[in-house]
């Protein structure tokens, strides 16, 4: 009998010996397992995505060019099925979309500014982003340039004819509130359209507008647009940093050009609600942003500077 129990003894203290190695490899096993799929996380980390977007393929039927929409719906866009909402439409998208999207989401959400469907043009498929916009958002042919430019009236109406129908088809577009934004070329080819169809947005921001292009075409293009008296209803606000002196070294002054166009607004016959911001040491880099979030408060803000819009949330 006491040989039995000291049997029984040893072989349970065996089993409970080979538990413990069993219990400790499975935890080994998976501490390895764990390890591993944090190192695969690390290898391959999820992408980060903007709520809300998506990118849509649009065909221009008179190029037969295709350009992708970056299109962002409001936070409330489900949530009030009856609303309809302003569109801001951007130039420039894989640059600005993310400015944009970035940069009004706390005002917008905070109850500070409207909410509004963002729709950011892209570059045509198959080409670089340098040609596409080289040759979209120049009004005039320059021959000294090797990209083809002069596209900016074909790019307009395809915009006016393509873009809108489809947005305002597919989406709760308010029709009567298109904001245009464009920087650098994209703040020349506003301008451009403000001078030839108006009436296309209801709000231009232009940023840093290239007025030097073509030995300052722009400046003949406004002498002709006043002497036709067309009515201007929009707003416009101009944003350029204090040290865009030059761009890609030409010697261009920026900010006297930004000035000299929105002084001679102030002679339109139909004077349009203009705003010019000179940014403190911004460059043609850095300038953007800044002209962005404070062109979209000045059309958008719904909040007086001394109100308390601290309400919402930041999801």
């Amino acid at each position: 009998m006491k040989y039995k129990n000291c049997f029984l003894f040893l072989l349970t203290t065996f089993s409970l010996a080979i538990s413990m190695d069993v219990f400790s490899a499975n935890q080994s096993a998976q501490g390895i397992v764990e390890e591993a799929q944090q190192a695969n996380a690390l290898d391959h980390p999820a992408a980060f995505e903007i709520p809300r977007s998506a990118v849509i393929d649009i065909k221009d039927s008179i190029s037969g060019r295709t350009y992708p929409l970056f299109i962002k719906l409001p936070k409330s866009y489900r949530s009030q099925p009856n609303k309809r909402y302003p569109v801001i439409y951007l130039t420039d998208s894989w640059y600005s979309f993310q400015i944009v999207s970035g940069a009004t989401r706390f005002p917008m959400n905070f109850n500070k500014m409207d909410e509004a469907i963002i729709v950011a043009i892209s570059y045509s498929e198959g080409s670089r982003g340098s040609s596409s916009r080289n040759r979209d958002y120049t009004p005039s042919v320059n021959p000294a340039w090797k990209d083809i430019t002069g596209g900016a009236a074909a790019h307009r109406d395809f915009i006016e004819t393509t873009v809108f129908d489809y947005v305002e088809r597919h989406y709760r577009a308010e029709a009567g509130s298109r904001i245009f934004v464009g920087n650098s070329f994209g703040g020349l080819f506003g301008t451009y359209v403000l001078m030839s169809k108006p009436e296309m947005f209801d709000s231009y921001i232009l940023g840093s507008p290239s007025y030097w292009w073509d030995k300052g075409y722009i400046f003949e293009l406004e002498k002709q647009f006043r002497k036709s008296a067309k009515p201007v209803s929009a707003k416009v606000f101009i944003g350029i940093g204090e040290l865009e002196k030059k761009v890609n070294g030409v010697g261009e002054d920026m900010v006297k050009e930004a000035q000299a166009f929105y002084d001679l607004m102030q002679q339109w016959s139909s004077r349009p609600q203009t705003k010019l911001l000179i940014i403190p040491e911004a460059d043609h880099q850095t300038a953007f942003p800044t002209t962005a979030i404070h062109g979209l408060q000045w059309i958008l803000g719904k909040c007086p500077p001394k109100g308390n819009c601290l309400q919402g949330n930041l999801n």
